[in-house]
């Protein structure tokens, strides 16, 4: 449940091993970095269907904080993007990202120089911001709204230090030590005082795998703060 961010010796000294670190820490869920990934895309499409059908068929994608660009497979395949653009800090990690998903449709940016005039229909962010320093954070928000279309959506996907398998599964992630998490409310108000307006917030991964027959479950749940993340659906404003 850990993201990518915005710390470039950080990551950089990390991303040979960044698979390996982040294995270790989701370990003690029981589960691997695939099902949360694919989860949490599964879970913002069928969000969009339900909170903003006029989103395009096809949009197009900003994943902000993309890392080894694991998402952007998963955005074009499930949520039907156009195409995505993955952008981050961390030369090593968007090496690794140009290797691994090479195509037409797909393309990974060093965040330091990069623009992007406002032409995206949704940007994608997964536990990027607990990494990115407090006096940052308005800055970061800002070169998200400012690249969407107006009217243009954004996910921000977070880590809950609410739920204890979140804080233990930190622990055990060496690049996720250090973090400053944001609670809920506090994404709420970040989000709103950059300037945007807020569709829904939802929290998921509630169940290890030990206990995955539990999970069908989380929809009814997902309406409490408690989840292992949360995802806030904001719209720019």
């Amino acid at each position: 449940m850990s993201g990518d961010a915005s710390r470039p010796a950080e990551f950089d000294a990390h991303a040979d091993s960044y698979d390996e670190d982040l294995a270790r820490g989701l370990s003690a869920s029981g589960e691997g970095k695939s099902y949360y990934a694919t989860s949490r895309v599964a879970w913002l499409a069928r969000r969009l269907r339900e909170l903003a059908p006029s989103t395009p068929a096809t949009p197009r994608v900003l994943d902000f904080g993309c890392g080894d660009g694991f998402a952007a497979p998963l955005l074009l395949s499930i949520l039907k993007a156009g195409s995505v653009a993955g952008v981050d800090v961390s030369d090593g990690l968007l090496e690794i990202a140009r290797a691994r998903h090479q195509g037409p449709q797909a393309s990974f940016f060093q965040l330091e120089g990069w623009s992007e005039p406002a032409g995206f229909d949704l940007a994608f962010t997964n536990g990027v911001f607990h990494h990115i320093p407090l006096d940052q954070r308005a800055e970061a928000l800002e070169r998200v709204r400012s690249s969407l279309k107006p009217g243009g959506l954004f996910a921000f996907w977070e880590n809950n230090p609410w739920n204890p398998g979140t804080r233990l599964v930190m622990r055990r992630v060496v690049f996720d030590r250090d973090a400053i998490t944001i609670s809920p409310p506090a994404g709420r108000r970040l989000l709103r005082h950059a300037g945007f307006d807020l569709l829904t917030l939802d929290s998921l991964f509630y169940f290890p795998r030990m206990l995955r027959w539990f999970r069908p479950l989380e929809p009814i749940l997902a309406h409490l703060p408690l989840g292992g993340q949360y995802l806030i659906l904001a719209r720019r404003r």
